[in-house]
């Protein structure tokens, strides 16, 4: 029988008597101390784990159902701090912003959403796209449609032609002169309207781009594009609103402007020097590697015509550096976030960073926890997500020994991205049926959303 399959028998919603759901894992990752527990029974009730108990339990109710996981291994739900919801990268994509309507962006996310979903990752944060990523949330709250929980920073904030300004690469009947409505600022006052004006919009978070950027249709990929008063005034307004603030970053100027101006996590950080290490731990700024996506980029440069000429130098120059940069920070004391920049590459391939992170020295239980305990902190959510826990959303996902949790010694042998049981928290009630052949699994659930699948 193949491995690679996706059956979902039937998904519907409807009113059910009140029941619990109890959940046999063979073994269950503590994210909290770091620890492969054995014979666990999880009991979900509603959206809320109500217990971890010893052994595998069965319940006395007649109406509770029983899941056996007795042959996986039981885990938080995965966390990413940078994904890019509302579209996927290709030769087409720099054509799109002059061909794709807000309808045809919504639709494609759609996908992407249901891709990171069912990849593991129950809970993201999207750095930046039109606008119509806030719509993608809200969708999925409300239960229209399937996707991780998402906390967006709507439109990034840029300098006039710096990365995220969306007129790059435009004519100049088109390029106009956008402002902080847009996310184009160029003085402190102007950084304080734009962070107003993301809030107004629904954003959950800001992202700056406060050095060039390899993708943006612009020659620099590395030069400081705020200065540290406009990022400092962004930064305390957006800390006003409950915000946290996101700073991509590839030169190292750029970068301790961000750090000193009080951003909370510092994307890509391609050229960081030990100064801005040590910065980054007297302030307790997060670093969030990328490393998939610096991969990536080179990859694809190598490719004749798979992006505009400009890109290709910067791609090929600065993808490369970003594994051995992360494995400096982490060595050096950095606090490490998990993040993926997907969207420069295939939504649902977000797993693969457990592996270069393990590759340059990261132990396999510290990459799980920065994608669970340390994203859910950074996100102001540790008393929610990040932990199998009495009273904690019922984020939970389960692995076989082709899973994420291969990488944690004990547990399996091969690579992290084979996922197959998802059981998400989920506003309302909904039962799904799973099932795969000769995988003997077949269960209803209420309040939660669960899904089988094995990729590759």
């Amino acid at each position: 029988m193949k491995n690679c399959f996706l059956i979902l028998l039937s998904l519907f919603s409807l009113s059910l008597p009140a029941q619990d759901i109890y959940l046999h894992c063979g073994k269950l990752v503590d994210t909290e101390n770091g620890e492969i527990l054995t014979q666990k029974t999880i009991v979900v009730s509603g959206n809320k784990i109500t217990s971890i108990l010893n052994g595998y339990i069965d319940s006395e109710n007649p109406e509770d159902s029983i899941i056996d996981l007795k042959s996986n291994t039981v885990m938080p739900g995965l966390i990413d701090l940078h994904v890019h919801m509302e579209s996927e990268y290709n030769p087409k994509k720099y054509m799109d912003k002059f061909t794709d309507n807000e309808a045809d962006i919504a639709f494609k996310s759609v996908k992407f959403a249901r891709k990171t979903l069912m990849s593991g990752f129950t809970t993201v944060r999207d750095l930046g796209g039109s606008g119509v990523n806030i719509a993608l949330r809200n969708a999925i709250n409300q239960g229209h449609i399937v996707g991780p929980r998402i906390f967006t920073a709507g439109k990034a904030i840029a300098t006039t032609g710096g990365h995220a300004d969306p007129t790059n690469g435009s004519s100049k009947l088109l390029m106009g002169d956008p402002g902080p409505e847009q996310g184009v600022i160029n003085s402190a006052d102007e950084a304080k309207k734009a962070v107003r004006q993301r809030y107004k919009n629904g954003a959950d978070n800001i992202k700056i781009t406060a050095t060039g950027g390899v993708l943006s249709v612009a020659k620099n990929g590395q030069n400081p594009q705020f200065t540290l008063e406009e990022v400092q005034a962004i930064c305390a307004t957006a800390k006003d609103y409950g915000m946290i603030i996101a700073a991509h970053a590839h030169g190292d100027e750029g970068m301790q402007r961000a750090v000193i101006g009080g951003v909370t996590t510092i994307e890509h950080g391609t050229k960081m020097s030990e100064q801005t290490m040590d910065l980054m731990m007297q302030y307790g700024t997060y670093l969030v590697p990328t490393i998939t996506a610096g991969k990536a980029v080179a990859d694809n440069a190598k490719i004749k015509g798979f992006y505009p000429e400009i890109i290709v130098p910067k791609a090929l120059e600065i993808g490369p550096k970003i594994q051995n940069t992360f494995a400096k920070a982490y060595k050096h004391g950095v606090k490490i976030a998990f993040g993926t920049d997907a969207g420069v590459f295939p939504h649902g391939l977000n797993a693969k960073e457990f592996g270069y992170m393990v590759e340059v020295g990261m132990p396999p239980m510290k990459a799980l926890q920065s994608a669970t305990t340390t994203n859910a902190t950074v996100l102001g959510l540790a008393d929610e997500l990040g932990q199998l826990k009495e009273g904690y959303l019922a984020d939970i996902v389960a692995t076989n020994d082709h899973g994420v949790l291969t990488l944690v010694p004990g547990v399996g042998k091969k690579t992290a991205e084979r996922i197959i049981l998802e059981l998400k928290d989920k506003v309302g009630v909904t039962e799904t049926w799973v099932s795969a052949a000769g995988g003997g699994i077949s269960h209803g659930a209420a309040d939660a959303e669960m899904a089988l699948i094995a990729l590759g």
